[in-house]
């Protein structure tokens, strides 16, 4: 990690994202601490949570069918395991955010280098430092799990969504025209791509 603990603890390397802890402290907006660290199954609720009242909204991601929880906890339970996923935490043990990355094609080696991400976070704790420290943890993280650069696909709609992945170092590669159909509406996608690795 690119930060100290101020709780007094070490710093967390990539290595201890990707194993699952030590868990890092960071004061958000307010005054409050928030944790990140990798998923657990008992997550699910408080993932789910976070999920269905940003899909309800109909804007922002492609994802149009509420989630359970008992499906997300295993989906958790059987994320790859080339994959990282963590979630934000706030002092009150509350999930405020989640940001995941996966591998882009496992039916072939010739993608093993790049990573599909995803990142959500809680509607009431928006420009609020969480997306900052979710993207720190895992830009620390995913060079260890063999990934040299993430890409991801973002609602051309979503002027938020490609302004916070812009600020991250992501550039647009592409638009897929007419990609997702939301209540009988087309809307493009936008590719974007950051490496984590240089050469």
């Amino acid at each position: 990690m690119p930060w100290s603990d101020p709780g007094g603890r070490p710093p967390t390397t990539p290595a201890d994202i990707a194993a699952g802890g030590p868990d890092i402290a960071q004061p958000a907006a307010g005054g409050a601490d928030v944790v990140i660290r990798e998923v657990r199954p008992s997550d699910a609720a408080g993932i789910v949570a976070v999920l269905n009242p940003i899909i309800a909204t109909g804007a922002a991601t492609t994802l149009t069918t509420a989630l359970a929880e008992d499906d997300e906890r295993r989906y958790i339970a059987g994320f790859p395991s080339r994959g990282l996923f963590v979630v934000a935490v706030a002092d009150d043990g509350v999930i405020v955010g989640l940001q995941s990355v996966e591998p882009f094609d496992a039916s072939t080696h010739a993608f093993d280098h790049v990573g599909v991400i995803g990142t959500f976070v809680d509607l009431g704790w928006r420009r609020r430092g969480v997306a900052s420290r979710l993207f720190a943890a895992t830009f620390a993280a995913a060079p260890g799990k063999g990934y040299e650069k993430l890409f991801t696909y973002i609602r051309a709609d979503n002027a938020a969504g490609l302004t916070a992945y812009a600020r991250r170092g992501f550039e647009v590669v592409g638009v897929a025209r007419r990609h997702a159909r939301i209540a009988g509406r087309y809307i493009d996608e936008v590719m974007v791509e950051r490496f984590l690795v240089t050469s």
